[in-house]
């Protein structure tokens, strides 16, 4: 996986003072792009979209709290609000008043979004989103990384799993073969199983834990409702963490879904497993919900003469 050029880092304070960290990359004044990681993961996991995009676009990345560069909180600091706060922060943080973005968000970065949808920096800057292999609730009764029959032996067994306080430990052919079996499709790449797991294994456990406990009690379903710009919805077919079923509610919920990318024979890592097809929805939100806005304003203000 190639990587973009350095991108200029900055921090934004959350609004119970956590510090974010901040990567930008590519040119001032090009379309904004602000990506939203998932649990466990880090501003590595978009290296595809980041080197695929910043070379005409200006594309936005952070650490979620406690993940990568973005340090730990207290206990209480772990909650959904908290993950609204902090994508607060960083658009005000990188973009100018009234400036438009497309936002997306993996996992727990589309969480971070639907969590945000009614906020007023959220109506401020977003043209258009993105909702890659995420849901709203439900989360562990539908999934399927234990092989069972859904009901109440399988959730109880599967919080256990997500919950699980033992550390990961280090980067091993086993540890590899088992995030492939619960988070990625089985005919991935092993070099993109291998970038997966050494940004996983990195997340610190209390962090993971926390946050596991908060995805496992998740419910956002009426802020979907509150999602009213053009939105479109991404899952893998091979999905055990977040099946295909939680991205059709969402296509269904939402007020403006701008179109549901079943993605055959991939997993929850989509990202990275199909970064092609993950860069283009995100270049078409763009072209037609940002790049047109755009070119429409321009028009309208040449015409008045101002």
């Amino acid at each position: 996986m190639t990587t973009a050029p350095n991108p200029r880092e900055l921090t934004a304070r959350s609004a119970d003072g956590s510090r974010l960290h901040i990567e930008v990359y590519g040119s001032e004044g090009a379309p904004a792009i602000v990506l939203a990681h998932g649990w466990t993961c880090s501003t590595l996991f978009w290296a595809a979209q980041t080197d695929a995009l910043s070379a005409d676009h200006r594309v936005i990345v952070y650490d979620q709290r406690g993940h990568g560069r973005s340090p730990a909180v207290g206990r209480g600091g772990y909650t959904t609000d908290a993950l609204a706060d902090d994508l607060e922060a960083v658009l005000g943080a990188t973009l100018a008043p009234g400036e438009k973005a497309v936002l997306a968000g993996h996992s727990m970065g589309g969480m971070t979004l639907m969590a945000a949808s009614a906020r007023p920096a959220f109506r401020e800057h977003a043209a258009a989103a993105l909702l890659c292999s995420t849901g709203s609730s439900k989360l562990v009764a539908e999934s399927r990384v234990v092989p069972m029959r859904p009901g109440r032996v399988r959730t109880r067994l599967t919080r256990l799993i997500l919950g699980a306080r033992a550390p990961l430990g280090p980067v091993t052919g086993v540890s590899k073969r088992i995030l492939r079996y619960g988070t990625m499709g089985p005919g991935t790449a092993p070099d993109r199983v291998d970038t997966c797991a050494r940004i996983v294994h990195a997340c610190p456990r209390p962090v993971r834990v926390a946050w596991s406990q908060v995805l496992g009690e998740l419910d956002l379903d009426a802020q979907v409702g509150e999602l009213r710009i053009p939105t479109a919805v991404i899952a893998g077919t091979a999905d055990r963490l977040t099946p295909p079923v939680l991205a059709r509610r969402l296509a269904e919920a939402l007020p403006d879904c701008a179109g549901l990318t079943e993605l055959t024979g991939m997993g929850h890592m989509t990202p990275v497993e199909a970064p092609e097809a993950v860069t283009a929805v995100l270049r078409g939100l763009v072209n037609d919900h940002l790049t047109a806005e755009r070119a429409a304003a321009d028009n309208a203000t040449e015409e008045s003469g101002v």
